[in-house]
C-alpha cells in the first residue's frame, strides 16, 4: 500500500485535499488517506467484478430456483455496500502498520533467494487456507453464528454479488490471515498487495453457482474448494468451509463431495423442473 499512498498522495491528496502545511508521513493523514484508497478500491473491485461475473459467468436460472429471494441480488448489494466501510475501516491499522515499516515486507526480489521467496509463497497461501478454514467454522458455532455468520446465509442460493454481503467483522475476521502473515514471515509487497485483488476476485468466483464447475481439470476437483463447493456450503451449511483448498475440511470432517458432480446441483434441478 504504501506505493499506491504515494502515488495518490502525488496526484490527488497533496494538490487537492489537504493543506500544504499537514506532512505526508503524519499517521492520522495516512489513516485517512489509507481509508479512502480501501474504500473506493474495494467498492470498485466489488462492483466490478461481481457485475463481470453475473454477465458472463452465472448461470441465470439460477434466479428461477425456489430459494431465491425476492428481490435478491438488490439485498445482497445493499449489505455489501453497507458493510465494505466498516470493513475497511478495522483494516486500516494493518495499512498504516505496512506504510510506516512494521511488517516484513520487503521491495526487491533480489532481497531473498527465488527458493526462498517460493516458500514464502507457499507458506502464505496454506496460513491462509488453515487459519480462514478455522475462523470460517467458529463463525457456524451456535454462540457466534447468529449475531455474525447468518447474514451471508440469507443467501441460500447466491449470486456473485453476495460475495461480499456479510456482517462487517464477518468479513474483516476472513481476510485476517492475509494481514497477520506479513508479521510473522518476510513477503514481497507486490505480491501482497495482488493477494489483496486475487481474494477479491476468489471470493466472487466462489459464489457464481456451478454450471462452470465441470469445467475445471478432474484432478483439480478434488483439491481446490472451488464454486462447486462453495454451493453446497450455503445449501448444506456446515460442510466445505475451506477457502483454497479442500484439506482442511478433509481433515476437519467437513468435506462434502459437491452436489453438482452428482448432477443434482440448484442449477440442475431447475432444469429438471422445467422438463417436467
Amino acid at each position: 500500500m504504501d506505493v499506491v499512498l504515494e502515488l495518490a498522495d502525488e496526484h490527488f491528496f497533496s494538490p487537492y485535499v489537504y493543506p500544504r502545511t499537514w506532512p505526508e508521513d503524519d499517521v492520522v493523514r495516512q489513516s485517512l488517506s489509507l481509508y479512502a484508497i480501501g474504500l473506493v478500491g474495494g467498492i470498485v473491485l466489488y462492483l466490478v467484478f461481481a457485475w463481470l461475473s453475473y454477465q458472463f459467468l452465472f448461470e441465470k436460472a439460477l434466479l428461477s430456483h425456489p430459494r431465491i429471494l425476492d428481490n435478491q441480488i438488490r439485498k445482497e448489494l445493499d449489505v455489501a455496500l453497507r458493510s465494505i466501510p466498516l470493513m475497511v475501516l478495522f483494516q486500516v491499522p494493518f495499512f498504516v502498520a505496512e506504510v510506516r515499516g512494521h511488517t516484513k515486507l520487503f521491495d526487491r526480489l533480489d532481497e531473498h533467494s527465488w527458493q526462498y521467496q517460493l516458500w514464502t509463497y507457499f507458506c502464505f497461501m496454506m496460513f491462509n487456507d488453515c487459519l480462514i478454514y478455522w475462523i470460517h467454522r467458529g463463525l457456524h458455532h451456535p454462540l457466534v453464528y447468529k449475531h455474525i455468520h447468518k447474514e451471508h446465509h440469507r443467501w441460500i442460493v447466491p449470486t456473485p454479488f453476495a460475495s461480499h454481503a456479510f456482517h462487517p467483522v464477518d468479513g474483516f475476521l476472513q481476510g485476517l490471515p492475509y494481514s497477520l502473515f506479513i508479521f510473522l514471515m518476510p513477503l514481497n509487497k507486490w505480491v501482497h498487495l495482488l493477494s489483496f485483488i486475487l481474494v477479491n476476485y476468489w471470493t466472487i468466483n466462489i459464489h457464481i453457482g456451478p454450471p462452470y464447475a465441470n469445467c475445471m481439470p478432474s484432478f483439480l476437483k478434488a483439491i481446490v474448494n472451488g464454486p462447486a463447493h462453495h454451493t453446497d456450503h450455503h445449501i448444506y451449511f456446515n460442510v466445505n468451509h475451506g477457502q483454497y483448498f479442500t484439506l482442511w475440511d478433509r481433515i476437519g470432517g467437513t468435506f462434502r463431495h459437491p452436489s453438482v458432480y452428482d448432477g443434482n446441483g440448484p442449477d440442475q434441478q431447475v432444469m429438471k423442473a422445467k422438463s417436467l
